[in-house]
């Protein structure tokens, strides 16, 4: 068999950072680690290709030469995935779907692909392959209990043209211990953790360096320390030792429960292994909204030292943010704002309160008859698929003044600055010819942001202000900067419309 696994567009989103990488010249932030599992799930004596429509275009020679056509896609890519099935059924090939955008829209594309895989794969690839063998393969395939992530194989990384992207990906854990009650990642996962084992991480490092990768690593799980003493007392140590041996060839980022501030052992852990910088779902400064979206592991604590500890130990928090509580006070976009600059976060990603079918808030909001018809999945757009209490317009105009407000060149200048008080980096990372070979596009990207920013920006004094305190009280922590300045070009670029 030969089989096309195609991975649909990403729009222009907060987490795209299509702007940015054009000033790296990169295509990408990562692989799209779920398809690259797929493809070692399928028998080793299959022909597989794979295109990321986020780095190259599908072309027709793809879809003649496939026997079927492999999708996957987040709700996000909803538009790119029904344009590349329509093409794949064009051609007469069968389609095989799966992912969160189907898990989630099963009814939507019945009848309109073969075969649909609901929930991971792990268990249901080898019975569709089994079905396939004899002819019999069914229209929908759907997990009857979560896998064993012991056993799930390596991803072929080998697919890949590792020079289009940022980082690579890699996945220790599935499922939160956590019930928000705005997420679909327990729905999708489960409340139990379930992991893979520390060699099998160590394999996937390893696989990663002889294939010639150096730098960013992102470990995808959506709570890297769910299982906190497996993550502590086995994976963590085993990495710093690889790390050790290998003389530091990646850097980690993840993403944690804030939770991580009340163990410093398991901070310094982290950072002696590596990770740089962790993606923290903050949400709100009203403890009222926390407790209305059962976000309990935020409750009760001084979110801002918090956060500021976790950064000045050597990890960097990207924030995430939500507005659109029905316990949001009054003046929750001004607190919002002060929160964020107080907490000296610079990536902050604030959205709209969204309901993801399946959800419990979801559930919720229907009862009471407060669902809108459009889900987008997007973090960062100006919809909503609730009715929100405060209103929709007074919701979106003060959505519009955060951001405003937030990604300001002036203001974003000044929230770095401040950052760079707390933080200073302390990942060490060897600089050697293969990390050259894929990360060239990043020296050339440092004479692009100071030719855009600091000649030719809006704001040269703040820009040369604060590469100055850069270098002259913290250069370890220079390409961060630079990186959080190219961030906030791109940020600026995507949320465009709020700045009219």
């Amino acid at each position: 068999m030969r089989i096309l696994l195609v991975y649909p567009a990403y729009p222009d989103t907060f987490w795209s950072f299509r702007h940015a990488l054009k000033l790296i010249n990169k295509k990408a932030t990562h692989p799209p680690l779920g398809l690259l599992t797929v493809a070692s799930l399928l028998p080793s004596n299959w022909e597989t290709k794979l295109i990321d429509l986020n780095v190259e275009t599908l072309n027709e020679d793809h879809i003649r030469w496939a026997d079927l056509v492999f999708v996957s896609a987040m709700s996000v890519q909803r538009t790119s995935a029904e344009e590349v099935i329509n093409l794949a059924r064009r051609f007469g090939k069968k389609v095989v779907v799966g992912g969160p955008l189907f898990t989630a829209f099963a009814e939507d594309f019945r009848g309109k692909v073969d075969t649909l895989f609901l929930g991971e794969a792990e268990n249901t690839i080898p019975k569709f392959v089994e079905d396939l063998s004899k002819g019999t393969e069914k229209e929908l395939y759907v997990e009857d209990f979560y896998p064993d992530l012991t056993l799930s194989p390596p991803p072929a990384y080998h697919l890949i043209d590792f020079s289009k992207y940022t980082s690579m990906c890699i996945q220790f854990s599935r499922g939160c211990p956590f019930n928000c009650e705005f997420c679909e990642v327990t729905k999708l996962f489960g409340h139990k953790v379930r992991t893979k084992k520390t060699e099998q991480i160590l394999r996937e490092l390893e696989n990663l360096y002889t294939l010639g990768w150096r730098g960013s690593v992102f470990f995808v799980d959506d709570n890297f320390i769910g299982a906190k003493r497996k993550v502590k007392e086995e994976l963590l140590p085993a990495i710093i030792d690889w790390q050790r041996a290998h003389r530091y060839p990646f850097y980690f980022y993840t993403q944690v429960s804030i939770n991580l501030a009340d163990d410093e052992e398991l901070i310094n852990l982290m950072v002696d292994a590596g990770f740089n910088s962790v993606f923290i779902g903050i949400e709100t400064p009203s403890e009222e909204s926390l407790k209305e979206a059962n976000k309990k592991q935020n409750t009760n604590r001084a979110l801002v030292e918090s956060i500021r500890k976790i950064q000045k130990k050597g990890l960097e928090v990207m924030g995430g943010f939500i507005l659109g509580f029905d316990s949001d006070p009054p003046d929750i976009f001004q607190k919002l704002i002060d929160f964020i600059n107080q907490s000296r976060i610079v990536i902050a990603m604030v959205g709209l309160l969204n309901a993801p079918p399946g959800t419990k808030l979801y559930k919720r909001l229907a009862e009471e008859k407060r669902i809108r018809p459009f889900f987008s999945g997007n973090n960062t757009d100006l919809e909503t698929n609730i009715v929100p209490k405060m209103g929709l317009t007074t919701l979106v105009e003060g959505y519009k003044e955060v951001i405003r407000t937030l990604y300001s060149e002036k203001n974003y200048y000044k929230r770095i600055e401040a950052f760079i008080e707390d933080f200073t980096t302390r990942t060490p990372l060897r600089i050697d010819r293969e990390y050259l070979r894929y990360n060239f596009g990043y020296l050339k990207g440092v004479i692009k942001i100071f030719l855009k920013f600091g000649i030719l920006g809006n704001s040269k004094k703040e820009f040369w202000s604060l590469i100055y305190k850069t270098l002259t009280r913290k250069p370890q922590n220079f390409s961060i900067v630079l990186a959080q300045i190219a961030s906030g070009y791109h940020f600026r670029r995507i949320f465009k419309e709020a700045f009219v």
